[in-house]
């Protein structure tokens, strides 16, 4: 069964930097594109920014464009989420998920609905 499996979310100081890291069951990273998602609390799940599975196409949420990097290790079955200039506002349950959509071969996408497989997700607080 495909599993998706986040780390690395703690509790960190405005400013400061983390990796997230989202393991990944079977061959998934070199066949589907791949996403991150955060929800807030009191608020709907977001887009943060996702990779295709193809030439490393991405595409990041304004809010977090140049700040936050995603990047794939396709050997390692692992998807990672670098996030620098943390903000409070970026506290949130950060999650992965994978998307089998024909159009992320080459594409990235943004769209939820375009995900099947999701992880449990990773705390991330941002203290200021």
């Amino acid at each position: 069964q495909v599993q998706l499996v986040e780390s690395g979310g703690r509790l960190v100081q405005a400013g400061g930097s983390l990796r997230l890291s989202c393991s990944a069951s079977g061959r998934i990273l070199s066949t589907y594109g791949m996403g991150w998602f955060r929800q807030a609390p009191g608020k709907e799940r977001e887009f943060v920014s996702a990779i295709s599975v193809i030439g490393n196409n991405t595409g990041y949420a304004d809010s977090v464009k140049g700040r936050f990097t995603i990047s794939r290790d396709v050997i390692k079955n692992t998807l990672y989420l670098q996030m620098n200039s943390l903000r409070p506002e970026d506290t949130a349950v950060y999650y992965c998920a994978a998307s089998s959509a024909r159009q992320t071969i080459m594409q990235h996408t943004a769209r939820e609905n375009d995900y099947g497989i999701w992880g449990q997700g990773t705390p991330v607080t941002v203290s200021s």
